[in-house]
């Protein structure tokens, strides 16, 4: 098993926010770059752990979460993403996807010592977790084709901040070495 796992950010989502009409477009642009990442973590033997809003449902789990989603609007911005029988699932709350979430002991679990984040959005959750990360010194990779945002310029602002500040590798899905 990899030291290196795939973190898919709130790519379950039914788009019924104040912010989806300037997501959308980059949702689409980075779609074929997600799936491409997820399939080469599957076959590179690294976790994929989806973890992901729960909408205020504390009740949600995977399955309805997805059942949710998929039978929304934009299902085919979702379907291509599903998890599958052997990926992780965590709920997160907030930005981050180490605010009081399980992600960290999940982690440490599995010996995993890097993190590969992609999702939405690159100037918000990406970059919260990308920060939580690097307090916490777990290597992050940040695909940047892989990710979505909602205004061009703060993602290219939080892009250079994770690389700088944080010393995020920013990639994109051509890159050799990624898992």
């Amino acid at each position: 098993m990899s030291d290196t796992a795939l973190i898919v950010i709130d790519m379950l989502n039914s788009y019924d926010h104040e912010d989806a009409e300037l997501l959308l477009p980059s949702v689409r642009t980075a779609l074929p770059h997600l799936t491409s990442l997820i399939e080469r973590a599957r076959r590179s033997d690294a976790e994929v752990i989806y973890v992901n809003d729960n909408f205020g449902l504390w009740r949600s789990h995977h399955d309805e979460l997805l059942d949710s989603v998929l039978s929304g609007p934009h299902a085919d911005l979702v379907e291509p993403l599903r998890p599958d029988e052997n990926s992780l699932f965590v709920v997160k709350a907030r930005h981050s996807i180490f605010y009081e979430t399980p992600l960290e002991y999940l982690l440490r679990q599995h010996g995993i010592d890097t993190i590969v984040l992609c999702g939405q959005v690159t100037e918000q959750c990406v970059l919260y977790s990308a920060l939580d990360a690097h307090i916490r010194h777990i290597g992050v990779t940040v695909v940047e084709d892989a990710c979505a945002h909602i205004h061009r310029d703060l993602a290219e602002a939080a892009l250079h901040m994770m690389e700088r500040n944080m010393k995020a590798r920013i990639v994109t899905t051509t890159a050799e070495e990624i898992f």
